[in-house]
């Protein structure tokens, strides 16, 4: 069975396991996975991730999580805004400063995928992927 839609995925995996008080998420891999992890991990939201390949010769993207001193995630909110059936377009005008700026956007661009600071001062709109704080 195919998955509608990878991304809400990914991030429903990152808030069950942070919920949950796990170290690390493991799932299928992607190219704009990885390029969410990445911008993650740039924005100290997550500590590191890395590709491991299975015994079944898939590769799986592995997350290690963060938290704060006090055992609390450093992931609070974190949701999906454009999906497949209602894809979110922003003007750079447009886009969302997330919690006044402590937490961010991740908007996908012509110029690839970066942070909603990243895309305003490269004057790039895009697609509004997720919001996170």
């Amino acid at each position: 069975m195919t998955m509608t839609d990878p991304v809400a995925d990914m991030l429903t995996r990152i808030r069950n396991a942070c919920a949950s008080k796990h170290r690390r998420v493991d799932m299928p891999t992607s190219k704009l996975k990885l390029e969410i992890a990445r911008v993650l991990k740039e924005n100290s939201f997550i500590q590191d991730f890395r590709t491991l390949e299975t015994e079944e010769g898939r590769t799986v993207l592995r997350l290690v999580l963060k938290y704060a001193p006090g055992g609390q995630p450093v992931i609070r909110e974190l949701h999906r805004v454009s999906t497949p059936g209602l894809r979110r377009y922003v003007a750079v005008s447009d886009l969302p400063r997330v919690r006044n700026g402590l937490g961010m956007a991740i908007v996908s661009t012509s110029k690839g995928l970066m942070t909603d600071r990243q895309a305003r001062q490269a004057r790039q709109g895009g697609e509004l992927l997720a919001v996170v704080w």
